[in-house]
């Protein structure tokens, strides 16, 4: 009897972590996260932000291969839940036959390139306080095809080009936009290179989503957004072939299956 109540007293002191998890772990996806209030996460040993209630959020690779390791710490207890990461087929199209041109970008406009991308990388490295990302997101416009998902890949003329990381959706020119989410506006450019008009907006922990190819833009950096609110029109501006918004969904650098917030 003695033994079983010293048994019983260890069972009680041993540190106990509620984590659930929304999501699948998958290449590609978006995970929110849910443990007790006050406690510290990491994902493969970054910290990362928890809310008050014990909110927060991470995102897999497309081509993440290795299991991902979660710590959980509480009152100097610690735990570490380890997952495995589910694999994906992804669509490759083979093109041959395309002048050098539509392959590869001439030499002149490579350092407007490389502008566009530092200003793109700035706007997904902040680490804002915001908690909208725990939220449902909806559409971007209403009536829309779907003609490009994630993580498709081209092979144009024998050489493999960079992966798709977003989803496009064809709808007429003009159509409204809306944000997908609350957030605020931390991106607004007019004509980048390949994504024309482009918006990114923040949405907490790291979390953006991103907007490419609009016509016009009606926010301006800084701006707080509502979830539904129009803030702009779908066009065809940069590198695209016809009317389309390609979103995008981003957990820092970590390029996810904006999919994933939507299903």
């Amino acid at each position: 009897m003695k033994k079983i109540i010293i048994t019983f007293l260890l069972f009680l002191i041993q540190p106990s972590f509620a984590a659930d998890f929304f999501g699948n772990f998958q290449q590609g996806s978006f995970i929110l996260g849910k443990t007790n209030p006050g406690s510290k996460v990491s994902i493969d040993r970054r910290e990362v932000r928890v809310t008050k209630d014990g909110y927060f959020a991470f995102g897999l690779d497309r081509d993440r291969k290795n299991n991902i390791l979660i710590k959980i710490i509480k009152d100097n207890d610690t735990e570490i839940i380890e997952k495995k990461i589910l694999k994906r087929e992804y669509k490759i199209q083979r093109i041959d036959g395309l002048p050098s041109k539509q392959v590869t970008p001439p030499p002149e406009v490579y350092d407007r390139i490389k502008k566009d991308n530092i200003l793109i990388g700035k706007a997904r490295a902040i680490d804002s306080p915001l908690i909208f990302f725990k939220n449902k997101f909806i559409y971007p416009i209403e009536k829309y095809i779907i003609t490009g998902v994630y993580g498709s890949q081209r092979i144009l003329n024998g050489k493999p080009r960079r992966p798709h990381y977003g989803v496009d959706f064809h709808a007429p020119e003009g159509t409204e936009v809306k944000a997908m989410m609350d957030g605020t506006v931390t991106l607004v450019e007019k004509d980048m290179y390949f994504t024309g008009g482009t918006i990114i907006f923040d949405h907490g922990h790291g979390i953006s989503t991103l907007f490419m190819h609009m016509k016009d833009i009606n926010v301006i950096k800084g701006q707080k957004v509502k979830q539904g609110q129009v803030v702009g029109t779908l066009g065809k501006t940069g590198r695209a072939t016809g009317p389309h918004l390609d979103i995008r969904l981003n957990w820092f650098d970590i390029k996810l299956d904006p999919m994933t917030i939507l299903r």
